[in-house]
């Protein structure tokens, strides 16, 4: 075996392992009353945010499944009375082990499989750890906290910090009322990462959080709050996954961020979700005057995908960029995108989508970029490149432009097509063979997202989409 397979083969193991089932509580499956008391209960919360959790479980009952946009994934398999909502390990339920070496044997090397420790020394200025639904291990380098960088995880932060988590979780970015699976995550959320970056301060190195679904037939549901004050600077990266199994698993995590004046998010994302996973998650930011907002994300896993972070430009001169791409293979649907609202005037945006279609894949982008009346001298540039390996394989774009302000600039441009023999026969004419060749041809293809990315993480991603090509993973 070449020393390249034996490197296929330890990323495949990576993610494609599966742990014993051992946990401290279990609800029982599907979403009634009851269960979202027992899950408020058995995080000892306070009656206010289990006020919140029975509003949303309200809202989610009334709203209809979507079924009625356009070339949208197929939802009928997905049986939410079928899901386990909340499975808590075997660690302290609210802020999880403060050591690595506390943590039980099975976590401890789930994440060591996943490097996370060697990341955590070597990359990042935090870390944070959740496995089933709850964080297990949280960090922060000690000069961070010094600064007044908070970093725990969503569980810890409800009892920690309750007046910044009341103001700013699921009101005015994410509410229930936004969709029906906004409406599920707000009853039955579960851990996640809370980020507060004070004014003025330059976190110059990645936090991380990563998440892991263990267990068949679970739901993961972490939520995310970001809150950067005036001037601050903050690279928040996600990572996800899940081994394989025959009944499908849910995940329908929520993301907020609060970008200040003056202020800078990177939110990066690299899921690698089992093929049996539906990801239908809900990401959103506001962006005061000045402020800068940036979403990097690959979404290379799942059965389904709808995924379409957005941004609300908020404040004069406020900017949003998205780098997003996709990858489809054989019984996927891989539906992402990005939404823009610009809502005051000098305001900027641009979105960058790439997708990847094998073996009858699909992808889709869906978009939109809204200019209010008066949001005058603003600027987006939207682009969507597919590339696309055989007939079988389909690749849709639909952005939609609701353009209300004629003072403004707009561009739009859609690449479609596949893999060229000229481009293969050239490369092989190099010394290369047919499966490098084209290898290096998609490595080129997804080099603006592999740009953004610190350099531990950019080598993963080209790793995994290079598995996704053989066909090796999920």
């Amino acid at each position: 075996m070449s020393s390249e397979d034996i490197q296929d083969t330890d990323t495949e193991a990576r993610f494609e392992f599966k742990k014993e089932e051992n946990s401290a509580f279990e609800s029982e499956k599907g979403l009634t009353e009851e269960t979202i008391r027992v899950i408020s209960e058995d995080k000892d919360e306070p009656d206010w945010m289990l006020d919140r959790r029975l509003r949303a479980l309200e809202q989610y009952t009334k709203m209809p499944m979507p079924t009625d946009w356009p070339g949208q994934p197929d939802l009928t398999e997905l049986d939410i009375e079928e899901i386990v909502p909340y499975i808590r390990p075997d660690v302290d339920k609210r802020s999880g082990a403060d050591e690595w070496e506390d943590l039980p044997d099975e976590i401890q090397d789930t994440f060591e499989q996943l490097g996370i420790p060697e990341a955590e020394r070597n990359a990042l200025s935090g870390v944070g750890a959740q496995y089933e639904s709850e964080v297990v291990y949280q960090n922060m380098q000690e000069r961070w906290e010094e600064k007044g960088v908070v970093f725990c995880n969503m569980d810890e932060a409800v009892q920690e910090y309750p007046e910044l988590v009341k103001e700013h979780f699921m009101t005015s970015c994410v509410p229930p009322s936004d969709n029906k699976f906004a409406a599920l995550h707000g009853a039955v959320w579960s851990g996640g990462s809370f980020v507060y970056v004070p004014e003025d301060v330059t976190v110059n190195m990645p936090v991380q959080a990563y998440f892991r679904m263990n267990s068949e037939g679970m739901g993961q549901f972490e939520h995310t709050l970001i809150i950067a004050e005036e001037g601050s600077e903050v690279h928040y990266i996600e990572g996800c996954s899940a081994p394989k199994y025959g009944s499908h698993n849910l995940h329908s995590g929520g993301v907020e961020v609060f970008v200040g004046e003056d202020a800078h998010v990177q939110y990066s994302t690299v899921q690698n979700w089992s093929k049996n996973t539906f990801n239908l998650n809900t990401k959103r930011a506001v962006v005061e005057g000045n402020g800068t907002m940036e979403w990097v994300s690959g979404s290379m896993g799942s059965k389904a995908t709808m995924l379409y972070p957005s941004t609300i430009l908020k404040g004069r001169g406020a900017t949003d960029n998205h780098i997003t791409i996709a990858f489809a293979g054989d019984g996927q649907d891989i539906d992402t995108g990005a939404k823009v609202y610009h809502n005051a005037p000098d305001t900027s945006s641009t979105i960058e989508s790439k997708s990847i279609a094998k073996d009858g894949g699909r992808t889709n982008y869906r978009g939109l970029v809204h200019i209010a009346d008066g949001a005058e001298d603003s600027k987006t540039n939207v682009e969507c490149d597919a590339l696309m390996f055989d007939n079988d394989s389909t690749s849709d774009t639909m952005p939609y432009m609701e353009i209300n302000e004629s003072k403004v600039d707009v561009a739009h441009e859609a690449t479609v097509g596949k893999i060229g023999d000229e481009d293969v026969f050239y490369l092989q004419s190099r010394g290369l063979d047919d499966d490098d060749a084209k290898q290096m041809i998609v490595s080129g293809f997804i080099e603006p997202i592999t740009e953004e990315l610190p350099i531990e993480y950019a080598v993963e991603l080209n790793r995994l989409i290079e598995l996704e090509m053989e066909g090796s993973l999920g």
